[in-house]
């Protein structure tokens, strides 16, 4: 990485990504500022902007989203428009510092999961497709806030779309790609699509190690070397509905952890609160199955309703940090709700290698969807 990267302002320092005039005025997708970046700080053969754009939370309030957009420097040679990509980075964190765009921009020190997703953007690139990767969590970094993360994926595609220096538009073949906390994020700009968005059509999306059933996620992380992610739900369960009381069923220990990691990224909890347990946080013998924890993690589920585009979705039979029955659980949903999907039940050992062998056929997927190729309707 370039060694002015320290240098680089921090999004809450960074007056670009302020909003400068009245978003209540501003479609939803509107650009509101643009700048060219140097993707990672480097002399790259990609063209890469940076697009401040309106849109709404989960509590219908306007809010400015931050997104970059990348398209190679090699023309495309395929059929029609360049295809894009609106690729979700698992950005699974509680601070705007952790972001993917600062990373993107070669933002240090902080960025572990933007820099593990880039080969699976360059992929994207090195097939010709453009790919916008907005922060979807919002300013507040709302992680696992599923109205917010959908809508800021959708709007973030309407802004790169409607770019003119990125030469994409109506006409350019539209796909979606997210793993783990990117997937979600994925899925919930799926579900609210018809409705939210419907000029935002997708030729078809890919997600995998799909965060299903929250609570068992944090059960099964529990005392291992990802229990941070544990206490990752809780705080964002007490970020995301403060009214549904989760917080009064800490300790001091618990709120106290709420004070100090209140900006922290994932990666950062995972290191450490490694081993760690819930119980020792709260003032309930089990918060995962409190009555009050389940009513606000449950708005957060996905499968509330069928996404209207083929999807292609995979998950490993032994994954290590998302367990499988939450993703088998989902396929049926949307199974029974009339979707098309092509379901993988990987039998690739674990969360990150799923990611890296699956990726070939997610890839390939899309690349058949974006060139026309019909699905068939219907579960396979």
């Amino acid at each position: 990485m370039p060694a002015r990267a320290d240098a680089l302002l921090h999004p809450d320092s960074d007056p670009f990504y302020a909003a400068s005039t009245d978003m209540g005025s501003a479609v939803n997708g509107a650009v509101l500022k643009a700048r060219s970046i140097a993707l990672l700080g480097l002399p790259l053969p990609v063209q890469a902007w940076q697009l401040l754009y309106r849109s709404s939370d989960s509590g219908n309030r306007p809010i400015a989203n931050m997104t970059t957009v990348l398209v190679p420097n090699s023309p495309w040679k395929g059929p029609g428009a360049r295809p894009l990509l609106s690729y979700q980075i698992a950005e699974d964190s509680l601070g705007t510092h952790c972001a993917p765009s600062f990373t993107l921009r070669g933002g240090l020190p902080i960025g572990l999961n933007t820099m593990i997703d880039l080969p699976f953007i360059a992929e994207a690139m090195r097939r010709g497709w453009a790919v916008v990767t907005s922060d979807y969590e919002g300013p507040e970094s709302r992680f696992l806030d599923g109205v917010t993360s959908g809508r800021g994926v959708l709007d973030g595609i309407r802004a790169a779309r409607d770019f003119a220096p990125a030469g994409l538009g109506a006409a350019s073949p539209l796909g979606a790609y997210g793993y783990s906390g990117g997937a979600f994020a994925t899925l919930w700009a799926a579900e609210l699509q018809p409705k939210y968005a419907p000029d935002v059509r997708f030729a078809g999306i890919t997600s995998g190690g799909i965060p299903a059933d929250l609570p068992g996620i944090a059960r099964g992380v529990e005392g291992g070397m990802q229990a941070g992610l544990a206490l990752l739900i809780v705080h964002t369960t007490v970020r995301n509905t403060p009214e549904a009381g989760v917080a009064e069923l800490l300790n001091d220990r618990g709120r106290a952890m709420l004070a100090e990691d209140a900006n922290a990224c994932g990666e950062e909890l995972v290191l450490k609160y490694n081993g760690m347990h819930l119980a020792d946080y709260t003032s309930v013998p089990d918060l995962l199955s409190h009555p009050t924890f389940r009513r606000a993690i449950a708005v957060q589920e996905l499968g509330g309703s069928a996404p209207v585009m083929p999807m292609y979705l995979y998950h490993s039979r032994t994954d290590d940090v998302i367990p499988i029955a939450g993703f088998t659980g989902l396929v049926e949903r949307y199974c029974a709700q009339g979707a098309t999907v092509t379901a993988v039940n990987s039998g690739l050992p674990g969360h990150n290698p799923a990611a890296i062998g699956e990726a070939f056929g997610a890839m390939n997927y899309l690349g058949d969807r974006f060139a026309g190729v019909p699905m068939k309707p219907g579960c396979r």
